[in-house]
This record gives structure tokens, sequence and C-alpha cells, in this order.
């Protein structure tokens, strides 16, 4: 795992609720193609890589996605503050207190603070019990503004992009605390692995495409991007953790089932055997409310083989944190399986 936390605090950095990824996916395309790769940039705006192997007959994708969870203006408070809409899953709790950035039309970032209405405990008697939702929760902007004229002044119009700040932290004891790492995480890994094939010249045995998503937090990920070769599809994610979950922060965690049903059974066992054969530690986990790229690609109706694997992520969807270790066994997975043979039902 040479370059992969580079890699990570690198893409980290980079703001990209879904729908806004315009930055990130230039990253990737500059990033990529020092690799010496094929790669294609689709009009959805996925970057797909290509790694031709000994049989180009049968063929691989590997999938992480960089979009993230965000926010849009809903609307120009009288006040000068700013209504939001959601983009991506969460709950408003989850971003409350969050430093982020406006991102205008004409280019320009405007800090703000996410915060309740009724912030101030000395004036609000609800100030820690008034429910936090659309209409309650909103962007105090760092600028000196006092009303909507004021506001719109500074370039700031309705659907606009909100931007959360990751607040990236690696610790010595080798923890990784910072939002989105559902899925950047992943996407790291990956870019990783292109550069060890790339530097260490390895020959897969399969042509394999390396697919980051753009669409993934609303759904509709990489589906439209298969190529017609394509026999098995690995989504690279996160694992959930929680209350009657195997995953933790040191292990990969490979996905039985999601909210959409299970995975393909004897592609699990495949990666469940090489962690083993490989000594690389992993749980096995259903994730309750949960999606993926290769789950968004069944529900389009891809003849494949699909898996989900990834770093076990607390508190998914707010301030998360991982283990090097977890990141270091997703990558070696991930690894032991470009290397295998195909799936055997």
């Amino acid at each position: 795992m040479s370059q992969t936390l580079k890699y990570l605090q690198e893409i980290l950095a980079i703001p990209s609720p879904t729908g806004f990824t315009k930055e990130v996916q230039e990253y990737l395309l500059a990033t990529t193609k020092k690799f010496g790769f094929p790669v294609k940039h689709t009009e959805k705006g996925l970057v797909i890589v290509t790694v031709k192997g000994k049989d180009d007959e049968h063929q691989r994708m590997v999938t992480a996605h960089v979009d993230t969870l965000g926010a849009m203006v809903r609307a120009v408070k009288p006040s000068g503050r700013l209504k939001l809409a959601q983009i991506g899953g969460y709950p408003w709790n989850m971003i409350e207190g969050e430093n982020c950035l406006v991102h205008t039309a004409d280019g320009k970032k405007i800090g703000g603070t996410i915060l309740i209405h009724q912030t101030s405990c000395h004036v609000y008697k609800d100030a820690g019990t008034a429910e936090r939702n659309q209409d309650n929760m909103e962007v105090r902007l760092d600028e000196k503004v006092t009303n909507e004229a004021e506001t719109r002044a500074l370039g700031i119009e309705v659907g606009d992009f909100v931007s959360f700040d990751p607040r990236t932290l690696i610790t010595e004891k080798g923890f990784v605390k910072s939002r989105f790492l559902d899925d950047k995480a992943s996407a790291a890994i990956l870019l990783d692995i292109l550069d060890r094939i790339h530097s260490e010249k390895i020959e897969l045995p399969y042509t394999t495409h390396f697919a980051f998503s753009v669409y993934e937090e609303v759904g509709h990920g990489c589906n439209s991007s298969i190529p017609e070769k394509v026999v098995e599809f690995l989504a690279c994610d996160m694992g959930a953790m929680g209350d009657d979950q195997q995953t933790d922060e040191y292990t990969v965690s490979i996905c039985a089932k999601d909210s959409s049903g299970p995975y393909h059974y004897a592609f699990r066992q495949k990666l469940v055997n090489l962690a083993k054969e490989k000594k690389i530690p992993y749980r096995v986990d259903i994730y309750p409310y949960y999606g993926s790229d290769a789950s968004a690609a069944m529900n389009a109706g891809a003849e494949i083989k699909h898996a989900l694997l990834g770093a076990g992520i607390e508190s998914s969807h707010s301030y998360e944190r991982t283990n090097k270790e977890s990141i270091d066994a997703t990558e070696a997975l991930v690894m032991a399986y470009l290397e295998s043979p195909l799936v055997e039902d």
C-alpha cells in the first residue's frame, strides 16, 4: 500500500458531491493517464481505465465511486442564511455543526457552517430538542450578510452546490478519520493497484476495467458503461459497522447481502477462500440499508456475477473512521482477486 494514503488524502481534499464532480474527474484523468493504460471518460462522467490481460474474451470490472454526500441551495432566507436540499441519504443531524463551502455558478467558494436555526441555547428553549430537518437547518455564511439581497449579491443562487469539510486526519495509531471514506478509500485503493500494475509490470489474467463512478450516492452508479465482455463485477465500497455487524476497522468486509438482495454466492465464497488462502483478515456481513454500484448494475439488468467488499467504516455517512489495517486488507484481497481465475459456479 505504498501510495494509497497519499492518493486518499489528495482525493478527499477535492469537493465532489454527486452532480458536482468535474474537479475529481479531472484529477482521476490526470493521475491515471500517468500509468499508461487506455482511459475512457464517458458522457456521464465515469473514468474507466482498462488494463488488458492475457484473456481478452472474458473480462472483469472493478469499481469505486468518488461522488459524495452533499447539498444544494434550496432557498435564500430573508435573514440571508441558506436553506438546503440534500444530495444522498443522511439524517440532518449528521451534518450539524459542519463547515461547508457554497460553490457559486461563477466559480467562487464561499464558506459557512451548517446549523439548526434555533442554535443558541441562551435564546431558544428548544435548541436541543427541535427537529433537525430541511425547514430548521440552515447555512450561516462567513460573510457580512443580514438579508436575502446581500446574500444574492455574493452570487449565491438556488441550485448552487454545497460541499462539506472532510476534516481528514490520520493518527499515529493508523486511524483515518474523515468524511467521505465512503467511498474515496476504495478509490485510493484502486489508484494504488493501478500504480502497482504499471510500475511492477504485472500482467493480469483477464482484461480488467477499473471504473470510477460519480453517481453512486443517488443510486444509478456506472451501470450504463459495462463493456459487453464483462462477466464479473466487483464493487469496492465500504463495510458497514454497528449492532449485529461482524465488520470492524481492521479487516476487509465481504458483503453477503444488502437491501438489494444477496450477492452472487460463488463469487462471495471465492473472495472468502482467497482471504483464507492469502491469510487476509476478513469478515462476512449483511448490510441492511445499503446499495452499491454492483447492485445498481443488477437492477439495470446486467448479465454478470456481482460481489461487494470494502474496508470497515465506522459511522458511515457521518464523520467516518477506518484504520490502515482495514485498507491494507481490502487492497490485498482486491489484488488477490485480480490475479485469480474466474469464478466457478
